[in-house]
């Protein structure tokens, strides 16, 4: 998902979105532990995934505080 189609959506669905992919960060990097990933890449993937959606929040949240 790129940046566009996260401007796309609602704060409440980024907000949304934003849990499970923690969620789902989280399971897989248990499971990299436990049992090497056959694509490590995919958790650089998601933390960058994460932190975009973290950034859109971020700046939703300050420009509605400015208001």
């Amino acid at each position: 998902m790129k940046a566009k189609d996260i401007a796309e959506l609602t704060t409440a669905e980024v907000a949304e979105k934003l849990e499970i992919e923690l969620e789902n960060y989280n399971k897989l990097k248990l499971n990299h532990a436990v049992a090497p990933l056959e694509n490590p890449v995919q958790l650089r993937f998601k933390r960058k995934f994460i932190a975009r959606l973290r950034t859109d929040l971020r700046k939703r949240k300050t420009a509605e505080a400015a208001k």
